[in-house]
């Protein structure tokens, strides 16, 4: 630091009293630091990480991006502002005591020294003073803190962890399922009517039960028939259901087997995993069943396979290394008897790229990768422009795939380049960033790519369309259809990538009127043209539109019904160091009802993807934050966040049936039957998601907790 910068700290310091001394001496003591570190893990590690480096749920609480924002403010403010903001859906609800103990344990983080004098509420000493000490500079923290904007935005870093381990174990014993019959390439190509063996059931990814028990006749007399509580975190799961066993995912890595009918365990398998690698709250959206073998990728970034009749682990192998943070949101999908998944984490700048890998499902062997980035001898290299490629980030894969046999292709999503804002990156809406959000179809057995849609070249404000891809057999061909953030609906043919048509779900303005000839999309011009620090206002918001919580298909209609979310976004892109290790989402943002939605943030919309129109649509306060089911009854089953799991006419969109459960419905609902009875399963419990709708629709209670699997049939 120049001398006359240091003298100018040193006079700041004098100024503010006692501060320097604190800082030298310690300002809490470890216990009490200690005693924050459990309470932030418990209520605020999920959405902040719990290494404080922030989410995509929530801001950084350590290092230079939070000293350049907090250096020069007082420790009262950073407690006061946790007490009225925490825990997310229930501010001010810890005692006083314990929001001083986690502003300690941010302070410890942070490398403030511990001393024999608990902190005290209220502390008017200046953070960076009392972690910095004489080095602290307030004049460049201003310059830093002026650049970056007020606080009013929720600041974005990467993804993140949850602390809250439940416990792993109990007196339970295994029993071994003697009879279980090993699923087949065929099973899976074409799976019984009672069974649900893939993500959405069949490989080409309707999210469509065949079952018609439960119709529109007698749906009002369903009942529930059991429930099993589930692990806490972010249950974004799918039951796979064969030959009467349950298979369920619980956040926290875990999996149990389970008796379809009466809800009887037969065995759980808990894996072992480092906390720090779980990332937003442990979503773990699939799990995969081939020959005699249960699936999953897990949070340190490897996967593992059991068997299936007893649990018992059988292979792992590690994918990458969870300490770069690489880690899994969705699981492997079998394609040509392949087991292919892809990776998360890629936010950062890091060596070893986002990519999809193969695995053999019998010995765990990887059989080929492929990188989701251009790499320096791809004919797209140049499509990142002057970016090297370590420092070209992105590209992750949050959803699984769907698979065609007859084409022998495996279809799959990936999201946009990483920082999110074009400017932030180095680059402009101009450069491409291949493969970032585009469709992949990808050979599943060398996996090579033969052919390529990217939707959005150079996509700047974190509207990626990475999400399901629907197999859908219309009269003009074989197509895949999907929906992504912007809402915009594309069509392509399947076997070679062509374009088809396209059309907008939901109000959108981030691109210039659709040229439906030829599918390019253009942004508006202060979207082009926004640099750091310049904030763009756009419909729909980072959260869609449409997201994770897939459509269903119904080929009889042609019937695409898709939940999606009627919000806005302010967005603004902030200042990324281009170096290993850096990088991240780079952006802040603020969300809000869609002008014209009069508060109603859910939408349930039904699309003939033959003609690309509406049939439908359902408007409500409560978002809808399930998948859609829809069964050969005529009905679509979706839950949301105010705890109601309804039942609507596929045809017509009247509601014909609704239950209240304990917490907000969540995951993938599904339908099965067993000895020939049809049941319905739906999953609670909201996770990082909370923090959303708990802004958004404050009016609405949302537990804490509440994850548990439900169970419906028909009341005779």
């Amino acid at each position: 630091m120049p001398q006359a910068n240091r003298l100018l700290s040193t006079l700041f310091v004098l100024l503010l009293g006692a501060t320097q001394a604190f800082a030298l001496d310690g300002i809490y003591t470890e216990k009490q630091a200690a005693l924050g570190k459990l309470h932030y893990d418990k209520h605020c590690g999920e959405c902040h990480h719990l290494a404080l480096r922030g989410t995509g749920h929530g801001a950084e609480l350590a290092g230079p991006n939070f000293l350049a924002k907090w250096g020069n403010e007082s420790i009262s403010r950073l407690e006061t502002l946790n007490r009225e903001q925490m825990p997310a859906g229930a501010p001010n609800s810890l005692k006083p005591a314990i929001y001083t103990a986690i502003t300690a344990h941010i302070l410890r983080v942070n490398g403030a020294a511990a001393g024999a004098t608990d902190l005290v509420a209220g502390s008017d000493d200046v953070i960076g003073v009392v972690i910095k000490g004489a080095d602290w500079d307030p004049a460049a923290a201003r310059k830093a803190a002026a650049e970056a904007g007020p606080i009013v935005f929720q600041s974005w870093s990467e993804a993140g962890t949850i602390a809250d381990l439940a416990q792993r174990s109990n007196g339970f014993e295994n029993k071994k399922l003697d009879d279980y019959e090993p699923v087949t390439d065929a099973m899976l190509a074409a799976p019984a009517s009672g069974d649900w063996l893939n993500w959405r059931r069949t490989q080409n990814g309707h999210g469509f039960s065949p079952l018609d028990q439960v119709n529109r006749s007698n749906v009002k007399k369903l009942r529930l028939s059991w429930a099993m509580t589930m692990r806490e975190g972010s249950n974004q799961g799918t039951p796979l259901v064969h030959n009467g066993v349950m298979f369920l995912t619980h956040p926290q890595n875990t999996i149990q087997a389970i008796d379809a009918a009466s809800g009887e365990l037969y065995w759980e398998y808990a894996y072992d995993y480092p906390p720090e690698s779980q990332t937003l709250g442990g979503p773990t959206k699939n799990i995969a069943l081939y020959n005699d073998k249960v699936f999953f990728s897990t949070y340190d970034a490897a996967i593992v396979a059991l068997d299936a009749r007893s649990g018992a682990k059988i292979w792992r192998s590690v994918k990458a290394d969870y300490k770069a943070g690489y880690t899994h949101t969705a699981g492997p999908v079998v394609a040509a008897g392949v087991l292919i998944s892809g990776i998360n984490g890629c936010e950062r700048y890091k060596k070893g790229g986002c990519f999809i890998t193969g695995h053999d499902p019998d010995t765990g062997t990887e059989l080929w990768r492929t990188s989701t980035i251009a790499l320096p001898e791809d004919p797209n290299n140049a499509s990142w422009g002057e970016i090297p490629f370590e420092l070209r980030a992105g590209g992750d894969t949050w959803m699984p795939g769907t698979y065609d046999p007859e084409l022998k292709l495996f279809f799959i999503g990936t999201s946009q380049a990483k920082p999110w804002v074009a400017a932030s990156r180095g680059m402009t809406p101009l450069d491409a960033a291949l493969y970032t959000n585009s469709t992949l179809a990808l050979d599943p057995e060398t996996g090579s790519i033969v052919w390529h849609y990217q939707h959005v070249p150079g996509e700047t404000l974190d509207m990626e369309t990475g999400f399901e891809r629907v197999l859908v057999d219309l009269d003009d061909g074989k197509m895949m259809v999907t929906v992504g953030k912007d809402g915009i609906m594309w069509k392509l043919e399947r076997a070679t990538g062509k374009f088809v048509d396209i059309t907008e779900t939901i109000y959108q303005n981030l691109f210039l009127p659709l040229d439906r000839k030829t599918g390019r999309l253009t942004y508006r011009q202060d979207i082009l043209d926004a640099k750091i620090g310049d904030a763009v206002s756009v419909c729909p918001s980072i959260y869609g539109g449409h997201n994770w919580q897939s459509a269903a298909y119904i080929s009889k209609s042609h019937t695409l019904v898709v939940p999606m979310h009627q919000l806005c976004v302010d967005m603004v892109g902030r200042e990324v160091a281009m170096e290993d290790g850096f990088g991240g989402y780079g952006g802040e943002s603020n969300v809000y009802e869609m002008p014209g939605s009069n508060g109603l943030l859910g939408r349930l919309a039904a699309w003939d993807v033959e003609t690309m129109t509406e049939r439908w649509s359902h408007k409500q306060r409560a978002m809808f934050l399930t998948a859609a089911l829809a069964t050969g009854g005529g009905l679509t089953f979706v839950g949301d966040v105010d705890r109601y799991f309804k039942a609507f006419d596929t045809e017509t969109g009247e509601i014909l049936w609704q239950t209240r459960l304990g917490a907000g419905l969540h995951g993938y609902p599904v339908s099965y039957a067993v000895n020939g009875r049809q049941y319905i399963a739906v999953q609670s419990g909201l996770g990082v998601m909370k923090l959303l709708t708990a802004a958004r629709s404050p009016e609405i209670h949302q537990p804490s907790g509440g994850n548990q699997l439900y169970v419906f049939e028909l009341a005779y």
